[in-house]
């Protein structure tokens, strides 16, 4: 089962370029009955291990900015600490009501900033370069990803899109970058305090592995937005169903 999970993940992420973390914890809650810290401590290191196949592939394309990158990190890095301990605070029995409202409600945010994405097509100016205030945006996108694996993906590209001139190319490949440098550090953290199934974690990057290859394939050949507004209704539908689940535990 967590095989065929692993795979279809890794197909979505590749075809629709959603991130693994959005879709991960909130399907290891709801339908493994994984605790909230575990799936959130899996699912980033289910992120590390898929987007290692995936960024190497954007250097050697030259799809990464190191400028913007940098501004990316200098927020993202603290965000993604203070995230994890937030996380670290509420993973007890009295506050795990309060941690599945929230971890619903990030990937409700999530989703819906992509559909934003998809439908509205916001405007942007290509000779506008607003970078020097990436890492001010970093640092709640950071905060999202150490608390709830999500966020990078939807809301770093979308403002990579509104303050940078990079071209679509560039703003993918730099925004996987800085996801996988939040998820190695968030991923770490949680690892190394035990917030993780290994078991699940070994059959998700067994079957991430075939998936990413399947969806490099299934991206040239899929069309991408009907997937992505599926799969985004999808997810804010997940998202409502985990903050229910989170309410009636209050």
């Amino acid at each position: 089962m967590e095989i065929v999970l692993g795979f279809i993940i890794a197909v979505a992420i590749g075809v629709t370029g959603v991130g693994a973390g959005v879709i991960t914890a909130p399907v290891l809650i709801l339908f493994m009955h994984v605790p909230a810290a575990h799936a959130v401590g899996t699912a980033l290191a289910f992120s590390v291990a898929v987007k290692l196949l995936v960024v190497p592939l954007q250097i050697y394309r030259k799809q990464v900015d190191y400028r913007v990158l940098g501004y990316l990190l200098a927020g993202g890095i603290p965000g993604v600490l203070a995230g994890s301990y937030i996380l670290a605070k509420l993973n007890t029995k009295g506050s795990q009501g309060i941690l599945y409202a929230a971890l619903g409600s990030t990937v409700v945010i999530m989703a819906g900033a992509n559909l934003y994405r998809l439908w509205l097509h916001p405007a942007r100016d290509a000779s506008r370069d607003w970078s020097r205030w990436l890492p001010a945006i970093a640092l709640p996108i950071g905060a999202e990803v150490g608390f709830s694996s999500a966020g990078a993906g939807a809301v770093g590209s979308l403002a990579l899109l509104w303050l940078t001139p990079l071209s679509a190319a560039r703003v993918v490949g730099t925004d996987l970058f800085f996801g996988l440098c939040l998820s190695l550090i968030g991923g770490g953290v949680q690892v190394s305090a035990g917030n993780y199934d290994l078991a699940i974690l070994t059959q998700l990057v067994i079957g991430g592995v075939f998936g990413a290859f399947a969806g490099t394939y299934l991206a040239a050949i899929t069309p991408q937005r009907a997937f992505r507004i599926v799969l985004s209704v999808w997810l804010i539908t997940l998202g409502i169903q985990l903050c229910w689940t989170g309410v009636r535990q209050l």
